[in-house]
């Protein structure tokens, strides 16, 4: 594995990043609006995905939230970026054995292996392999 980073979803993450840039510094990088991604038609102007980069080996990322029946305090999960497709497939079935998978892995048109299991403790992981090594 190469890190765990995490990932905070919230009501207008455009908003948030803004503020969490000012409170602790650092640069943003890598946003990608919802506009014109088919899987988030009627989305647009949301953000699917945005880094705060605060230091080299502290980031957080940030996406605004999707979901009708958002639960606050349900709203992060812990992403982990792996280093194989043979590590991230592992995982993933180790943690969907006894959990609840959100979004199944697969190949993404990010151009990685991703996907999002809660674990039989509630917490919830996503699981990234970047092809592009």
């Amino acid at each position: 594995m190469k890190s765990i980073i995490v990932n905070l979803a919230v009501e207008n993450c455009k908003d948030a990043l803004s503020f969490y840039q000012e409170v602790f510094g650092g640069e943003v990088k890598n946003t990608q609006l919802a506009d014109g991604v088919e899987m988030f038609k009627g989305h647009e102007g949301k953000y699917i995905h945005s880094e705060l980069h605060i230091t080299e080996s502290c980031i957080l990322y940030l996406t605004d939230i999707f979901a009708s029946n958002h639960i606050p305090g349900n709203n992060f999960q812990l992403v982990m970026e792996m280093s194989s497709e043979e590590e991230i497939s592992t995982v993933y079935e180790k943690l969907a054995e006894s959990g609840t998978v959100s979004f199944p892995l697969s190949d993404t048109f990010w151009g990685a292996k991703h996907g999002v299991v809660k674990d039989r403790f509630g917490i919830t992981w996503g699981l990234n392999y970047s092809k592009q090594q």
